[in-house]
């Protein structure tokens, strides 16, 4: 039994997809995503998806790139997700190298993986080099069965919108977003600076639901939002759900993550995931009081090159 690694073609689309959801539940994945995302991947970004495959069944995949975005230089990240089915094969390690031989070859000095936390995910990445750093959850919640908070009106001055409303003119999301992110908890720092490159992979990416994305805004400023991405089975994932720091403190986040939920069971979705770094309290204690659980985490290792 001889496993092949080599790089992912368009055709492998929907096999990848199927790998990633059935190595990683917590997560939406799709043909569409993997085919956008491949092709709209940053060139400095180097991303070069890859798969494992045995008899020719794709069996792993793994997802690579350099960290562009981020202040500092040099920062890669790796994450291989092979088919519980066929685990201990040999298709992790084989994907484990040949990412790390080509980010290495792109300027990576600095690598980061997320690892389930489980001791036989955990021994892999120590196996290789890769030291454990901060977690983070994954967060389930039943919509179908779910007794979410009731709808609040908004309060005075502040209205609640789709993401569809700003479809003539999306910058101020994007000024949001860049806002948010830029103070998220994380290793590797994010600067969102490229309006036109978020256009093209994230207001039009295919998981991203305009309709069910919740915008409170102040003035006519979106000031908080929860965006939504479904995948068309019935799946509902929080995107991200942030705050201008201008507008902390006033519930304006949750108030917008409730009007999203309930607009996503509204139309037909049965489960919602989130994700959340161990150490954001705040939000954990949100998503507790809409009666997300954890179903899982992950923890973030980082291995130096050379």
């Amino acid at each position: 039994m001889t496993v092949i690694v080599r790089d992912a073609l368009p055709e492998d689309a929907a096999e990848y997809a199927r790998v990633r959801r059935a190595a990683l539940p917590f997560m939406l994945a799709s043909a569409a995503q993997a085919t956008f995302d491949w092709a709209h991947s940053h060139p400095d970004a180097h991303a070069r998806p890859m798969v494992a495959e045995i008899d020719g069944e794709i069996v792993g995949t793994s997802q690579l790139r350099i960290a562009h975005d981020a202040p500092e230089p040099g920062v890669g990240s790796v994450n291989v997700y092979v088919h519980p089915e066929k685990r201990g094969l040999g298709a992790g390690t084989l994907l484990v190298r040949a990412s790390e031989e080509h980010l290495a070859r792109c300027g990576a000095t600095t690598l980061y993986s997320w690892v389930l936390d489980e001791p036989e995910f955990r021994a892999f990445a120590e196996r290789h080099g890769y030291t454990a750093r901060r977690s983070a959850h994954f967060l389930r919640l039943d919509l179908a069965s779910a007794g979410l908070p009731p709808l609040q009106e908004p309060p005075a001055g502040v209205e609640l919108r789709t993401a569809a409303e700003f479809a003539a003119d999306p910058r101020p999301l994007f000024v949001l977003d860049a806002l948010t992110t830029a103070d998220e908890p994380g290793d590797v720092g994010t600067e969102l600076t490229d309006y036109e490159h978020w256009l093209e992979t994230t207001w039009n990416h295919p998981l991203f639901d305009r309709e069910l994305t919740a915008v409170a805004v102040v003035d006519g400023r979106p000031v908080a939002f929860s965006a939504a991405q479904t995948d068309g089975r019935g799946r509902y994932s929080t995107g991200m759900t942030g705050t201008d720091p201008a507008f902390r403190g006033r519930g304006l986040a949750k108030l917008a993550k409730n009007h999203s939920l309930h607009r996503a069971r509204a139309a037909g979705c049965t489960e919602a995931f989130t994700g959340n770094d161990a150490g954001n309290e705040p939000m954990l204690a949100i998503n507790k009081w809409f009666g997300y659980e954890i179903c899982a985490t992950e923890v973030r290792h980082v291995r130096t090159l050379g």
